[in-house]
């Protein structure tokens, strides 16, 4: 059996048209002639998931979704979209996340002022490490959608809220 160069069906050997899809299969005898398969998923990237013109259709919308509340963008203009709808989820938990770091950091930093000094650097340090680390997710998830790729944030990434 062979494959086919389009959707990769199973088709007969000497196929000249895929069953499945339609595709040509190059010439009789050989219908795996150009067929490149598929890239094997790593990791946290869910590209090859995505159709390619849903990526290219909608990159400038999923950039705004790590840009705040503006994650709202691509949700309301692009409901049908899964690339936006994933970019948005990873928005909107990158958005939460900061909404959930700044009330800790604000709480740490309430009890480590009657530390002197020493308690006044330190929280500077962890608030500063943590706008810091969300500021490096923002930008990772905004190279990420215009690049036209589909991957996790590191940390918080695999949390998913909208389906």
């Amino acid at each position: 059996m062979a494959i086919c160069k389009q959707c990769g069906a199973q088709i007969d050997d000497n196929a000249v048209v895929c069953p499945s899809c339609g595709a040509q299969q190059g010439v009789a005898g050989n219908p795996n002639a150009g067929f490149t398969p598929p890239p094997i998923p790593t990791g946290n990237d869910y590209t090859m998931q995505f159709d390619y013109n849903d990526i290219q259709q909608n990159k400038v919308l999923a950039l705004f979704a790590y840009l705040e509340i503006l994650f709202l963008i691509p949700l309301l203009a692009a409901p049908n979209s899964p690339y936006a709808r994933f970019h948005t989820n990873q928005g909107l938990v990158l958005f939460l996340t900061s909404i959930v770091s700044g009330v800790v950091v604000g709480i740490l930093t309430f009890i480590l002022v009657w530390i002197p000094i020493a308690g006044i650097i330190i929280a500077g340090l962890i608030g500063g490490a943590v706008s810091l680390c969300l500021f490096i997710f923002m930008i990772l998830g905004i190279v990420n959608a215009v690049t036209g790729k589909a991957k996790e944030l590191p940390l918080i990434g695999k949390i998913r809220i909208l389906k």
